[in-house]
């Protein structure tokens, strides 16, 4: 029989951890967990940044874009399996499916972006602090901002469009528990030879180059910090960069591990745990690495809290 003639799928299954029967109420319990820890940990740095003008500066206007991406990247795919686990149903519409690998790349390329230009904004002010305001102009942090934007929308955009193209026939089964494009590529009755190449040349361009800039970064960064007198000094400056860098290397680490990793070593639970990690650990982290310890924002916070409970009163 044709390819061409054989019945186009309307939906897929997402098996995601349904190899897992006995644990699914656990799976359930953790998710949830995990999701409503990063909406509650990012919504109170929005909250806080928006509410005090004097963090209205480079580096609180980064980390509220990054809540914001913090807050979506895991929406576009924890309600969906926690409902699918809560009712027993493993389906995507074909459409669905399209929207949620769309909104997760655009959500994971911002990540990526804000993440680079963050590690270019400390650079910056640990190394060239006298000229700090001079660099990070407030038209230059909306102009890097924006463009991070632009190229998070229409980069998977492109994406999206071929996978349109393409036509699935029998096989719908996803083992995932999101649509990915590396998952759904093997699905497709049509030539995907296009769709790959785009898929490595993506990950060279928006990954590996973002990665070594935040690295070069970083390691000016430690250059600058080795050079500093005070041990204590020292300590508190490898303190917060040590668990930067920690971050970045878990999020670009499991990023590596499914996209730029030989086929021979992926496996459906290796590439899960992997996209667990940069698409729902990863996003929980953030708040309490980059802004949580932030002694302005506890103040600022502290004082929101104090301020509700007086007017409750």
């Amino acid at each position: 029989m044709e390819k061409e003639n054989q019945t186009s799928v309307s939906e897929f299954l997402l098996l995601g951890f349904s190899s897992w029967p006995g644990h699914q109420g656990l799976l359930f319990a953790l998710f949830l967990c995990l999701y409503l820890t990063g909406l509650f940990g990012n919504l109170l740095i929005l909250l806080a940044i928006g509410s005090n003008n004097h963090l209205h500066t480079p580096m609180y206007f980064f980390l509220a874009n990054l809540s914001l991406v913090d807050l979506c990247l895991p929406s576009a795919t924890v309600p969906k399996m926690l409902l699918n686990i809560q009712t027993k149903s493993q389906s995507i519409s074909y459409p669905g499916c399209l929207a949620q690998m769309y909104f997760c790349m655009m959500f994971a390329n911002m990540d990526n972006f804000l993440l680079t230009v963050m590690a270019y904004d400390r650079f910056v002010a640990i190394c060239h602090p006298l000229h700090y305001t001079t660099i990070m102009t407030p038209c230059l942090c909306t102009s890097l901002v924006s463009f991070s934007w632009v190229i998070a929308t229409f980069n998977p955009l492109l994406h999206t469009l071929m996978m349109a193209r393409l036509h699935f026939c029998s096989e719908n089964i996803i083992h995932h528990f999101f649509c990915d494009i590396n998952s759904l590529l093997p699905l497709s009755c049509s030539d995907t030879s296009l769709n790959q190449l785009m898929v490595l040349s993506v990950v060279g361009l928006i990954f590996v180059v973002p990665s070594v800039c935040i690295l070069a970064s970083y390691g000016r960064i430690v250059s600058a910090v080795m050079k500093i007198t005070s041990m204590e000094g020292k300590l508190k400056a490898f303190s917060t960069c040590g668990s930067h860098l920690a971050l970045v290397i878990l999020f670009y680490g499991a990023i590596a591990g499914i996209y730029m990793s030989p086929s021979s070593n992926h496996s459906t639970e290796k590439d899960s745990a992997a996209s667990v990690i940069f698409m729902v650990v990863a996003p929980v982290l953030n708040p309490f690495i980059y802004s949580l310890r932030n002694n302005e924002l506890k103040g600022t916070l502290k004082k929101t809290f104090s301020q509700s409970k007086i007017c409750s009163k």
